[in-house]
C-alpha cells in the first residue's frame, strides 16, 4: 500500500515540475470561445433587384 502512496506523489511532482515548466504554452483555464461565434452570419439571400450569375456550363466529357 506504501508503494501506491510513493508512486502517487512522485507522479505529481512530476506532473507539477512539467507543467511549470511549460509556462504559458499550457492554458488552464478552461474552454475558451472567440467572438466570432457570436458574429451574424452573412447573408446567404442575394440583395433584392440583383440578378443571379449565369450558371457555367460543364466541361464536355472527352470520348474513350
Amino acid at each position: 500500500m506504501w508503494k501506491i502512496a510513493v508512486g502517487f506523489v512522485i507522479f505529481a511532482a512530476a506532473a507539477l515540475y512539467f507543467i511549470s515548466q511549460a509556462g504559458d504554452k499550457i492554458e488552464m483555464g478552461g474552454e475558451k470561445h472567440s467572438g466570432d461565434i457570436h458574429a451574424k452570419p452573412a447573408a446567404s439571400a442575394p440583395a433584392a433587384g440583383v440578378a443571379p450569375a449565369a450558371p457555367v456550363p460543364a466541361p464536355a466529357a472527352s470520348a474513350p
